[in-house]
């Protein structure tokens, strides 16, 4: 009788161990097949930025027959109608200046609206909400008309402007972050006899250091690849932005375009490679409370 329960015993352990391993190859397989799927694109632009002819047509298959350096030889050094050096340089000011002000917004108001309790927070709390679930470009005309009334188009610092202003609004991971921090440690500070600006400075920022580098890092990342603001209110070419500027070479041109936007991704990839520990500790943390 013994013998029979612990053979019972046995093949349903062996039975587990089966399912188990097989759950876990089918789901190995499956994540195989999903990265794939999604790295595939991002190989055959790269391998389209080498190809020798530069046309999209000229490939007979998914993949270019010859590869070569030109496209990016001309990315740097033809710029007389198509200026990428300029373009380049004019997102990378209007993502450093908006990671600058966007971050310190940010992080301020989330942590007015999580530390402090006053009337209107609550208010403030839905109307940020609200308008946050509205597109962005259903207010593309009302800007437009903004920045012409203010003589602000065609300048990257109202870009910059637009950027940072509207930042605060997706103050709500941030938030849940300093949700996070025990108010004893507060208590502790205020019975201390520290200000709130001590409290702020002392205390919270060292904390709040994954939540900081994760705003930083979205909110460089964020006009780095915009597309439909730029492409709004910079009308003069020496003005664009990559995005906008890639954007307007012709299909005979397309190894350029790849290589640009390969070299555009490139301090993106290199930045998230270096900020990703920041970047989880920052949203797990800002997820734990709303």
């Amino acid at each position: 009788m013994k013998t029979m329960t612990l053979n019972r015993s046995s093949t349903k352990a062996m039975n587990y161990k089966v399912k188990k391993v097989l759950g876990a190859v089918a789901i190995y397989c499956v994540l195989i097949i999903v990265c794939a799927i999604f790295l595939f694109p991002c190989l055959w632009l790269i391998l389209s930025s080498f190809s020798a002819t530069g046309s999209l047509y000229d490939t007979p298959g998914f993949f270019p027959e010859s590869y070569s350096f030109d496209a990016f030889i001309k990315l740097f050094t033809d710029t007389a109608n198509h200026n990428y050096p300029q373009w380049l340089a004019n997102t990378l000011v209007i993502a450093i200046f908006n990671c600058i002000f966007s971050t310190l917004l940010i992080i301020g108001t989330a942590y007015v609206i999580s530390y402090f309790q006053f009337k209107a927070r609550k208010g403030l709390m839905k109307s940020a909400l609200v308008l946050s679930m509205f597109p962005s470009f259903m207010g593309m005309t009302v800007i437009y008309i903004l920045m012409t009334q203010f003589n602000i188009v065609n300048n990257i610092w109202g870009l910059v402007l637009i950027y940072s202003c509207t930042a605060p609004l997706g103050y709500l991971v941030q938030k849940g972050f300093f949700d996070t921090i025990p108010q004893s440690i507060y208590e502790a500070a205020k019975i201390d006899g520290a200000t709130n600006a001590r409290i702020f400075t002392t205390i919270t920022l060292p904390l709040a250091k994954p939540i900081i580098v994760y705003t930083a890092l979205t909110s460089f990342t964020w006009p780095w690849s915009d597309f439909i603001l730029p492409k709004l209110l910079l009308i003069e070419k020496d003005n664009w932005t990559v995005a906008v500027g890639l954007m307007q070479l012709g299909q005979d041109e397309f190894a350029r375009f790849a290589a640009g936007s390969v070299f555009i991704a490139v301090p993106i990839v290199v930045l998230y490679f270096f900020l990703v520990k920041y970047m989880v500790n920052g949203m797990t943390s800002g997820a734990v409370k709303g």
